[in-house]
């Protein structure tokens, strides 16, 4: 088919480009400009209803606009005036704690004011001081003894370094291997330790303080050494005391029972442990004991890792801090209704779960956890099973446990 110009003369036919470029002329820019725009000359026009119909619709467009901006505007207001309530709370707070607790610490620290405030949080800036204050020094460690376990660990690692005879490096029974495994391993973990932090790994700002406190914890205690999970604690206590007050607290936090139980791996004792939390975890949460029951999750599959890390390598940072600042004030009891208070949290999830996905879910659990919603449910945990506290059922267990042994054929001869 041929084309004709005005002139009548004989023509070739548009191009594609030139059909897409005509009617570009004629697209609208947008919804709005589809709405209001006169439709293009070589169209009829708007009937009077159709033009009045896109009229409102164009204005409701723009009701929904500002109803959107007005909410917007509203939840950036709210967000500020909750930043400013918090950074107020918090502020009030580290008076308080410096101006009234601190320094009457004896005779306030076990008052119902100061437990309450305790269980909101303790500031960042007074934490570390609360913790060693609340973990005490029954050990009674000096700066001085810090650096001579320092100086000692030092001295080993050069050795180890430089190939030093093993009787050089043997003390306490321990053979040069089992030490230099030892020290390897702390290299190891450090840079395992809180990796998305950057602070602590190879040329970090807090590395050579981490490797320090641990290395002199090996030297204080030859007879528990350095044990995996052990970096995660130390690390938590870097980040809010200097070094040598962060290993006289570490030393202390390490010597309570459970923690001893665990770190020596004292299989009998974690056994008590482990049999403690379930008596509380039947009576808190019956329905997801006995899901667990049925499909054989025993505690030891997920209690292991929040114990042996305080949960510091579990939770989020922040939120792991805020359970220790609640531990540093029950003591062991907290580690277990944190637990419970875990299970309680996602037990919905977990009773639809089989072995395989709870394992799996509770060994990396999510990293999005509503700090109150949490603490809310660690908080509706009772620590009280027919009328025992916590500690009744460890001790009741533990006479069980050792009349057991005593009465075992296999142990007698």
């Amino acid at each position: 088919m041929e084309y004709e110009d005005k002139a009548g003369r004989p023509s070739k036919p548009p191009s594609p480009k030139q059909n897409v470029r005509k009617n570009l002329d004629f697209e609208p820019l947008s919804t709005t400009a589809l709405i209001l725009e006169d439709r293009p000359a070589n169209l009829p026009a708007k009937p009077a209803e159709e033009a009045q119909k896109h009229r409102q619709q164009y204005e409701e467009m723009v009701v929904q606009a500002k109803k959107r901006e007005l909410k917007e505007a509203q939840r950036r207001k709210k967000q500020l005036e909750e930043r400013c309530r918090l950074e107020e709370s918090i502020g009030n707070a580290v008076l308080t704690w410096n101006n009234e607790i601190l320094p009457n610490w004896e005779t306030m620290w076990c008052s119902r004011k100061v437990r309450d405030l305790w269980w909101q949080g303790i500031p960042p800036s007074v934490r570390g001081k609360v913790w060693s204050l609340a973990i005490g020094n029954e050990l009674n460690i000096t700066h001085e003894l810090f650096d001579i376990c320092l100086a000692r660990a030092k001295e080993r690692w050069r050795s180890f370094s430089t190939g030093g005879s093993e009787a050089e490096t043997e003390d306490a029974g321990f053979s040069a291997a089992d030490r230099e495994a030892s020290l390897e391993l702390i290299k190891l973990d450090i840079s395992r330790t809180f990796p998305s932090l950057c602070i602590f790994q190879q040329g970090g700002p807090h590395h050579d303080m981490l490797h320090s406190a641990l290395g002199a914890y090996t030297c204080y205690r030859p007879d528990v050494g350095y044990v995996q999970g052990m970096s995660f604690i130390a690390a938590v206590l870097i980040l809010n005391l200097d070094t040598a007050d962060a290993f006289i607290a570490f030393s202390n936090l390490l010597n309570k029972p459970c923690q001893m139980a665990f770190f020596r791996v004292d299989h009998g004792l974690m056994l008590t442990y482990f049999a403690a939390f379930e008596v509380f975890f039947e009576e808190n949460l019956p329905k997801l004991f006995a899901h667990f029951k049925k499909n054989n999750l025993t505690p030891d599959i997920y209690l292991i890792d929040w114990i042996f890390t305080l949960y510091s390598k579990s939770l989020p940072l922040d939120l792991a801090c805020r359970v220790w600042d609640v531990f540093c004030r029950d003591g062991e009891e907290f580690l277990f209704r944190t637990a419970l208070g875990l299970l309680r949290l996602f037990q919905d999830v977990l009773t639809r779960m089989d072995f395989i996905h709870v394992a799996q879910f509770l060994t990396r659990l999510p990293e999005d956890l509503p700090a109150e919603e949490f603490f809310a449910s660690i908080a509706s945990i009772q620590m009280q099973s027919r009328n025992k506290k916590w500690a009744q059922v460890l001790t009741a267990l533990q006479k069980d446990s050792r009349e057991m042994e005593k009465g075992s054929p296999s142990l007698r001869h």
